[in-house]
């Protein structure tokens, strides 16, 4: 095992050039992958359609071609699905990750091309693994097991050929053999499709395992770690994964779900988020410890970018990325080598740096508070939420945040509606803290809040354990590819989860 830990991690560490390439030249990576992308599908039915054979410059290609939603790129994706070639990128493409963003929002199938499956989603994995060993060269990482939470795969109602299901599904299944050998659970439990029989599966099988790294989104993995520390009457994994020493974390901030990881690991356990959606794999923490992210410029995806405050008022010119500026808040335009032409995926981020270009994301285009001017993002309430969580000792499992409407019983105010692992002694005093940091990130929220005139202090509505769990259940929608909406401008989640406490 010594010895295949130092092959493998000489064949990541060789691949620091390619590292250093999108670090030292942005922008010509990106406009390499630009005119690839055309080239490669100016044969396909949407080239043809934009003449991407004509297109000489990416402003004539802004200007040329529409950004598209899902819903907009739906008819040629469906054809797609059909089996039809040729139609977004060139061949046939018979996989498809299945999206739900979400939970309550109708399920989304992506393409997934093999250019896009090795051009973008393995590549990007193995530039986040050579980060990693180059961050930590002593690593042992290659001597025992990763696990990783995977969802499912199911063939396609729309084509007996095609087959649809998460994306870590998808990538699992398509892994060379050698790969497997690093790789535990074993596909029987793996591609379970009963969760509740399959988080059991997964505990009872993982508790014997050399486990050296984790990664899955961090409520999911909690659910089996803490599974597996009741099995075996322990409180710190590492007394059950001795060799543990990397969590790759995505999918929703980790900042909230952080304390209660420490609690229950030691402090030498690395973590490191990574972007990897169903639309592809964009970046990944290059730096230890950093809250950003590098942007992956170089592996199958052009960028364009909305400012945020331009979209919110309507407005769709995008810029790409050699016009980006630190600090803004910016909506995600991507074209990739899966067929996705200046597609908006949904997702906000802001950049920290332009030399090189590191990214946070703060959120989604759905996702944010604006019943009252207040403009609250899920950047301000998963930092708040976690300074809450930190100073008054708690920690939480799941939380949505929905709008207390004015009536002639009820002023205005925001409903947070908590499931704690770790109850605050002192509610109120949470609430204060909560408040309090809300003010100091967000100056709408501080000014609709001032004197209590517009917007009351927040409203704390601890659930029991489990509800969300249940809710989720409820609603057809438990499983890795699904995620608790967490900023509503509606009651319909809040009023759901309320109802159903009271059963």
């Amino acid at each position: 095992m010594i010895i295949i830990n130092k092959i493998v991690g000489a064949y990541f560490a060789k691949r620091e050039v390619d590292i250093k390439k999108q670090i030292q030249q942005p922008i010509d990576c990106q406009f390499e992958v630009w005119k690839s992308l055309l080239k490669k599908a100016q044969h396909t039915e949407y080239g043809k359609l934009y003449d991407f054979g004509s297109i000489k410059s990416i402003e004539e290609y802004a200007n040329r071609l529409p950004i598209v939603t899902y819903d907009s790129l739906f008819p040629y994706i469906e054809r797609v699905i059909k089996g039809e070639k040729n139609v977004l990128w060139f061949g046939k493409t018979t996989i498809f990750s299945k999206s739900s963003g979400t939970s309550g929002n109708k399920s989304k199938f992506i393409p997934i091309t093999q250019d896009a499956l090795f051009g973008n989603n393995y590549k990007s994995g193995k530039d986040s693994l050579t980060i990693y060993i180059n961050n930590c060269p002593h690593t042992k990482l290659f001597n025992g097991k990763t696990f990783s939470l995977t969802g499912t795969l199911s063939v396609s109602p729309l084509n007996p050929n095609a087959h649809c299901g998460d994306v870590s599904a998808i990538l699992l299944k398509s892994l060379p053999s050698w790969a497997n050998f690093f790789k535990t659970p074993p596909y029987k439990i793996a591609l379970m499709a009963d969760w509740d029989k399959k988080m059991e599966a997964f505990a009872q099988h993982l508790r014997h395992q050399n486990v050296v790294a984790m990664a899955g989104v961090p409520s999911w993995i909690l659910m089996i770690v803490n599974r597996i520390l009741a099995l075996e009457n322990k409180n710190n994994l590492h007394a059950i994964w001795k060799n543990l020493e990397l969590y790759m974390h995505g999918g929703v901030n980790f900042l909230p779900y952080k304390q209660h990881y420490q609690s229950i690991t030691n402090d030498n356990l690395y973590y490191m988020q990574i972007y990897n959606a169903s639309e592809g794999y964009f970046a990944a923490q290059d730096i230890p410890n950093a809250e950003d992210m590098l942007l992956f410029v170089n592996n199958g995806v052009f960028y364009e970018f909305i400012p945020l405050s331009d979209y919110l008022s309507g407005s769709r010119t995008a810029i790409s990325l050699d016009k980006v500026q630190v600090g803004v808040n910016y909506v995600v335009i991507i074209s990739t080598n899966a067929g996705l032409w200046r597609y908006e995926i949904g997702d906000v981020v802001i950049f920290t740096s332009i030399n090189p270009y590191r990214i946070i994301i703060t959120g989604r285009t759905s996702h944010y508070i604006n019943t009252f001017g207040e403009e609250v993002i899920m950047d301000n309430v998963e930092k708040a939420i976690s300074e809450a969580c930190c100073q008054t000792l708690s920690t939480i499992t799941e939380y949505t945040v929905a709008p207390i409407y004015m009536s002639n019983k009820t002023k205005a105010a925001h409903q947070w509606l908590i499931e704690f692992k770790k109850i605050p002694t002192n509610i109120d005093y949470f609430r204060k803290v909560l408040d309090d940091s809300l003010k100091r990130l967000n100056s709408d929220y501080e000014a609709k809040r001032s004197n209590d005139i517009l917007l009351q202090i927040p409203d704390i509505v601890v659930l029991p354990e489990k509800t969300f769990e249940n809710w989720l259940t409820e609603k057809k929608r438990l499983g890795g590819q699904f995620k608790v909406k967490r900023l509503s401008n509606d009651r319909l989640i809040a009023d759901e989860l309320l109802e159903m406490i009271k059963k």
